[in-house]
């Protein structure tokens, strides 16, 4: 029998090293806490286990954010960046979001870098059975090894590793992703902790040997280099860039799919776990939208130092046979050589219902939970609250008050309230239109709304902080420039080839953007804003632009702090006040919201019910 010894003593342990664990590690590290990041294999950390990617629809706002607040996440994919582009330019500025590949070796590397040489925060491999407590109060946790850590704070970032099972077809076994181990030995406990388990599924698709594939047949997608990065504290976006390629399913490959979807795990009852909506599976897609004729079909470099190329939008768990009949149907991957076959992998996560909105588990003080563990899908997502985590885990050591962003401040505000006052019933994925304030949620200006937070909170160091307070001042710079007044003869060829009349009063070039003339283009014809950043050239436009709706917006938003600042009674019971229907008697005793703001997002909750209890808090 093995003997428990003491491991170690640390302020705070954080368990699992994927995206939202190195975000936590490094929060808390830098923030000046003894941290130890446990995980299942150093060859894990931060490894990509979907899309060799960083960023996308809402996604790359998440990341800005992350940066801004002096995080990681941004940092490491602008240097391992293979091509980046912007997605959604076609629509309005708020839902321009960035997107990138990135070499997925590289990355791991490169974080796992980045971690080792983080004062205050060791890595260790093991694989952690229970979190110890003591009178409702975290005090470590306990190894498969039977050694004890004792630490003050704890934050679970297991991701999909718990009871984790892969399946494709008739094979199953339980797995993590890409081989890895799983962690089978925590479900148990988080149980008897009193978490409410659920049980997810997510998949991958296969990888090709890039050598294998008829690029001709395919359509090129370049990167772009009129970007701005995922970091405020990168200076540009790599000019040689490496292209990704698109095609397209057939009604070649939707027959096949068809022919042997009852020996899909998904569809003939082996798998249990609710897959998620925003990301389905090849097969899925085939079935919900049996009148497409084709599906897009993304082919993206896993990296420099390899040949394997990541099938985007071919998810599926389906049998390798039958994985090699379809991929073969696709315009240009006709003679393509499977390297790793795609697969499903299910997972035990928590209901995010049992967390505060500082990511505290509810019953037990001290005790974390951030990442896929909260039923989330993502890498930003995952870091998004790693971060989050460990900034409040920090504070609470420090007896400070938790940092709690709003709706209206922060994407990640709306993703951490959503999971902790609406909850999830499928793996949630950020999307611009969750956010009602996204005109001021922009990724141009994550900066200006969250780095002065991370200052204040301590982890915003003193060189990202005079970067930002140059940028501060160009800004103001920039403002001063585009409010002087140009001679009509000067600014009237412009105004004509846009449209216009010949001006017949002098115009600045903030009367030029209102007029719908692109602040790019004004800069190119007058060769001015010399030096200006590309994100910030794209702040002032849509300041300017959309100045009208920012006010009705702002308004609106000063009405909802009124009733985040109305508190709520930790001891409140909701059973005992008369006027609340018994669903919202229920909803608000499950959650326990923090505000009324809080309480009127809950589903099941309506106005009524406020009213109810704004007129209990006056009592």
């Amino acid at each position: 029998m093995t003997t428990t010894f003491i491991k170690g003593e640390y302020d705070a342990v954080v368990v699992g090293a994927g995206h939202a664990g190195c975000e936590a590690g490094l929060a808390l590290a830098r923030m000046g806490f003894k941290t130890a990041l446990l995980t299942l294999n150093l060859d894990s950390i931060a490894f990509m286990a979907c899309n060799p990617s960083i960023g996308g629809t809402a996604k790359g706002h998440l990341v800005r954010e992350i940066d801004a607040l002096g995080g990681e996440m941004g940092k490491v994919a602008d240097k391992t960046m293979l091509q980046i582009r912007m997605l959604n330019r076609g629509k309005g500025a708020a839902v321009h979001s960035l997107r990138s590949q990135t070499d997925k070796n590289y990355y791991h590397r490169e974080m796992k870098r980045v971690l080792e040489n983080t004062e205050n925060l060791k890595i260790l491999q093991c694989e952690v059975s229970e979190v110890l407590t003591e009178n409702n109060q975290v005090i470590g946790v306990k190894t498969t090894y039977e050694s004890v850590i004792h630490a003050k704070s704890v934050i679970l970032c297991t991701g999909v590793y718990l009871n984790s099972l892969v399946l494709a077809g008739e094979w199953a076994q339980n797995a993590g992703p890409n081989g890895f181990a799983p962690a089978n030995a925590l479900t148990k406990n988080l149980i008897d902790l009193g978490f409410t388990i659920r049980r997810f599924k997510t998949g991958t698709p296969a990888r090709i040997d890039g050598r294998t594939i008829d690029y001709s047949r395919c359509e090129i997608q370049e990167g772009e280099q009129n970007v701005y990065p995922f970091s405020f504290l990168t200076d540009r976006v790599p000019e040689k860039q490496v292209p990704c390629y698109l095609t397209y399913t057939n009604t070649k490959t939707h027959d096949i799919i068809r022919a042997n979807m009852h020996r899909s795990p998904l569809y003939n009852g082996v798998i249990v776990g609710t897959g998620p909506r925003y990301c389905p599976s090849i097969e899925t897609k085939v079935e919900r939208f049996a009148d497409k004729e084709r599906h897009q079909i993304f082919l993206e470099p896993e990296g420099s130092d390899t040949n394997e190329v990541y099938v985007q939008g071919m998810s599926t768990s389906l049998p390798q046979d039958v994985q090699e009949q379809m991929y073969h149907t696709i315009p240009g991957l006709e003679n393509c050589e499977i390297v790793r076959y795609a697969y499903a992998i299910e997972y035990d996560c928590i209901n995010g219902l049992d967390l505060l909105p500082t990511l505290e588990y509810k019953k037990i003080s001290g005790l974390y939970c951030a990442g896929q563990l909260n039923g989330t899908s993502g890498y930003e997502e995952a870091g998004a609250q790693g971060l989050i985590a460990g900034i409040n885990a920090a504070l609470k050591m420090s007896g400070k008050d938790p940092l709690i962003l709003r709706r209206d401040q922060a994407y990640i505000g709306v993703l951490i309230d959503d999971l902790v006052t609406k909850g999830t019933d499928e793996p949630y994925r950020i999307m611009t239109s969750r956010a009602e304030h996204r005109i001021f949620l922009r990724q141009d200006n994550a900066d200006f709304r969250l780095t002065e937070i991370g200052r204040e909170v301590g982890l915003v160091d003193d060189n990202r902080y005079q970067v930002f307070t140059s940028k501060k001042q160009e800004k103001q710079k920039l403002f001063e420039e585009l409010t002087i007044s140009h001679p009509a003869k000067e600014v009237a060829q412009i105004v004509l080839e846009h449209g216009g009349n010949y001006p017949q009063n002098g115009l600045s070039y903030k009367d030029l953007i209102t007029r719908n003339i692109p602040i790019r283009t004004i800069r190119e014809h007058f060769n001015a804003f010399e030096g200006i950043s590309e994100d910030l050239l794209d702040c002032a436009e849509t300041e300017i632009r959309y100045s009208g709706y920012l006010e009705k917006a702002n308004r609106e938003i000063e009405k909802t702090k009124k009733l985040e600042e109305k508190r709520l009674p930790k001891d409140i019971d909701y059973f005992k006040i008369e006027g609340l229907r018994l669903e919202a008697r229920q909803k608000l005793h499950e959650v326990r919201p923090l505000n009324l703001g809080q309480a009127g997002r809950i589903y099941g909750v309506n106005p009524a019910d406020i009213a109810v209890l704004m007129v209990y808090l006056k009592k």
